[in-house]
């Protein structure tokens, strides 16, 4: 079954150019007709997905909605209860199952964040300043001529000088191909419907689909997240455990299961290789099934957590195929200077997108069960040592011969800062929720 391109918004399958700036934009719907007439406005400036394939635009906007967004807009209560619990709910409801507790919990997460003030989501990524300015200027000019729809946050983000994340790593490797897309080297692709409403999935079913189903087909589930990383308490854990430079690298890249040129443990675990961490034909294609030890990789590095390849399947118990998902990860706030061991106050880290039509067997349970858990490695007290939650300092296993290391006392690197549920709906939906009781 071919992709409907024409009808799929671009930001769900377009990958991030490089480098790129970007703002996420939020707003608040308090009258229910001119935030249909705003989703009228907005959707000739939106792109559909045929316009992208294997070419970057200048810029491009996404629109995705909360439940509450939803219910603002009047969508009626059937087509409201056809959505999943998760959505429904909203990421505050359920933090404590995603492991956003201690400094991550919803009370201390940054407003409007989390709230049932969060209606609309808007989010615009260009490869340059000029024209991202000129995107959201376009967008700005159509939410100005609504004063029932209110701009309650914005975040800017942008690719860092590097092109790697806060922590130092190079970030946006691993992503899935996708059947009717162009194919990503090292990647059998996964069914179309595993991200896309409306078409198989890796089940021979299809996931469940909001009603109408002029609402649901070709939309996707959008998990939005603000995540601040703690970059100076991490590089003072490797610097105090490490004897030289040298361990230093070795134990980030240990945690990570790449090196920070994007290199993976599993190819060049013994040092760095510049030139395969920036070749996309290799740096994704390899597997974890000749290294179920972990001597290469640790089964409990980040990487390898988020997605374990083919490591499991000796035990039969998982597909991982089912648990896939498209990631986009933005960094915002300053750059801690290189070599900076010290904390200086500024707000920095990442704004995750995670995108797929089954949020809670997807991002829930690739949260819950690999990155927060240890039990599918062996190890139930560890978490992912980069992003796991730690109510208390944490442990991390690093294999070798003839005796293994272990890591004491790592503290949280990461701290939620907020998140919703959205969902971004077909150009065909955005029309049908625009025209609402008319």
């Amino acid at each position: 079954m071919n992709l409907e391109l024409d009808d799929i918004q671009a930001g769900a399958l377009h990958e991030r150019p490089s480098p790129y700036a970007g703002t996420y934009i939020l707003l608040q719907v308090h009258d229910r007709q001119d935030g249909r007439n705003l989703l009228r406005r907005l959707i000739p400036l939106l792109s559909p997905a045929r316009d992208v394939v294997g070419r970057t635009p200048a810029a491009w906007i996404t629109v995705a909605l909360t439940y509450q967004g939803l219910k603002a807009l009047g969508v009626p209560a059937q087509s409201l209860a056809s959505f999943p619990d998760e959505f429904r709910q909203g990421m505050a409801a359920r933090a404590a199952h995603l492991g956003d507790v201690g400094d991550s919990a919803p009370e201390h997460w940054e407003a409007p964040l989390g709230s049932p003030d969060v209606h609309i989501a808007l989010a615009t990524l260009a490869p340059d300043r000029a024209a991202l300015d000129e995107a959201v200027a376009k967008a700005r000019a159509a939410q100005d001529e609504f004063p029932g729809v209110e701009v309650i946050w914005r975040q800017d983000c942008y690719q860092l000088p590097t092109g790697r994340t806060s922590f130092g790593f190079k970030d946006g490797i691993g992503q899935p191909s996708i059947e009717g897309l162009p194919e990503r080297p090292g990647e059998t692709p996964i069914k179309a419907g595993e991200i896309i409403l409306g078409y198989p999935d890796e089940t021979g079913g299809t996931a469940p689909m909001p009603t109408p189903e002029v609402l649901g087909r070709n939309g996707t589930y959008v998990v939005f997240r603000k995540l601040h990383t703690r970059v100076a308490a991490y590089r003072r854990y490797l610097r105090e455990r490490a004897a030289d430079r040298r361990e230093e690298v070795l134990l980030g890249a240990k945690m990570v299961g790449r090196w920070q040129s994007g290199a993976p443990l599993a190819l060049t675990p013994d040092a760095d290789d510049l030139s395969l961490g920036a070749d996309p034909k290799r740096n994704n294609d390899f597997r974890y099934g000749d290294d179920l030890r972990g001597l290469k990789c640790p089964a409990g590095a980040h990487a390898r957590r988020a997605n374990p390849r083919d490591a499991l399947e000796q035990e039969g118990s998982t597909d991982v195929r089912l648990h896939r998902m498209i990631r986009r990860g933005t960094s915002y706030g300053p750059m801690l200077p290189e070599g900076v061991l010290e904390d200086d106050g500024a707000d920095r880290g990442i704004i995750f997108v995670f995108a797929g039509a089954h949020p809670q067997r997807q991002f829930e349970f690739v949260k819950t069960q690999w990155l927060n858990d240890g039990i599918f490695i062996g190890a139930p007290r560890e978490s992912d040592p980069l992003v796991g939650p730690r109510s208390e300092p944490g442990d991390f296993t690093i294999p070798r011969r003839p005796i293994r290391r272990r890591l004491h006392d790592l503290p949280p690197f990461v701290v939620t800062r907020g998140g919703e549920y959205c969902f971004a709906p077909s150009l065909s939906a955005l029309r049908w929720l625009a025209d609402l009781d008319t």
